[in-house]
């Protein structure tokens, strides 16, 4: 499973790294991020896929991303295969 992250759409709320730390990140912008480990894909943090990178989901951590993108006010998460 993939996830990744409308930047347009996100609200801020951080819904998303309350429920999945591993999955997600709330930068200084204000704004979450999806991550991959240490990886997080933002640009701020040089990663040149910037905000438009697709990370895959830790095992385990499936169910938990589905109710992130579930609970998510500005429906910006978006899950892959």
């Amino acid at each position: 499973m993939k996830v990744w992250i409308d930047q347009d759409l996100c609200t801020g709320d951080g819904l998303c790294e309350e429920i999945a730390p591993d999955v997600f990140v709330l930068l200084d912008d204000g704004l979450a991020y999806v991550r991959e480990g240490e990886k997080i894909y933002a640009a701020s943090e040089g990663n040149p896929e910037g905000a438009a990178g697709v990370a895959v989901v830790p095992d385990g951590q499936e169910d938990i991303t589905i109710e992130s993108a579930e609970e998510c006010p500005g429906e910006c998460i978006f899950i892959e295969p």
